[in-house]
């Protein structure tokens, strides 16, 4: 057979295709959505943390997962809740924003040490984690990855807006950096005494991540396809 195995990659690449397009198209989605409910957005993932840290206890208490890994799992939900100080802003260069980064894989490379680990006798399968016979199956450790590692900092990554993208206004110190900035044509800054300088809250556009990162591979696909002549600038692009 020569043109079923074409076929099949054929149907392979275009699923893969779609697939992607809509996982971005939810994301763009979800952002716009937290853009509009940023309050309730907060509350959401407040409660999503809480929940996950009492889940986590409750698998260490009745079924045995290890205790180092849940304290670990446990510490790194707290760091993440720290994100949510002065949500939706967030700065690419704040050490808790980096920590969280690093233990999300930090978490997704021991949880996936621990359950990929053989059992070291058929009597003792994971070494003692367990007080069953039978190892977990894949839709439980699927399910444990989505809901104890993932949620949380996909959650996260939908729904903080980059630092980068707030333009300077009032409040925006922390995003831009820029507090020593806020001055008006010979006047000191607000609130030394030499004048007051107003400033538009109007002026302020924060953008998600998300909704960043599927812009930017957008415009490069769209900058890409008109370098390969495949559409002309201005014309519709495929999406």
């Amino acid at each position: 057979m020569w043109v079923l195995p074409l076929l099949g990659y054929l149907g392979l690449a275009l699923g893969f295709l779609f697939l992607t397009l809509a996982i971005a198209s939810g994301l763009y989605y979800l952002s716009e959505l937290v853009e509009e409910h940023t309050v309730l957005a907060k509350r959401i993932l407040t409660h999503l943390i809480h929940t996950i840290i009492v889940l986590q206890i409750l698998l260490a208490l009745l079924d045995h997962f290890p205790w180092r890994l849940t304290a670990l799992s446990i510490v790194s939900h707290l760091i993440y809740a720290q994100n949510l100080r002065r949500f939706p802003i967030v700065k690419l260069s704040d050490p808790v924003f980096i920590a969280s980064c690093a233990l999300v894989l930090l978490n997704h490379w021991l949880w996936f040490r621990h359950f990929s680990a053989a059992p070291a006798t058929p009597q003792d399968r994971y070494a003692g984690f367990y007080n069953r016979d039978e190892l977990p199956t894949f839709t439980e450790i699927a399910s444990f990855f989505g809901i104890a590692v993932w949620l949380v900092p996909f959650a996260l990554f939908v729904s903080l807006s980059a630092g980068e993208y707030v333009l300077p206004s009032m409040g925006s110190e922390y995003a831009t950096g820029a507090g020593s900035s806020f001055m008006s044509a010979g006047q000191g800054p607000v609130g030394s005494g030499g004048g007051r300088t107003r400033h538009k809250r109007s002026g302020t556009q924060t953008q998600g991540m998300a909704k960043a990162a599927v812009n930017g591979v957008r415009d490069w696909a769209g900058e890409t396809g008109e370098l390969l002549g495949l559409w002309r600038g201005g014309t519709t692009r495929p999406f």
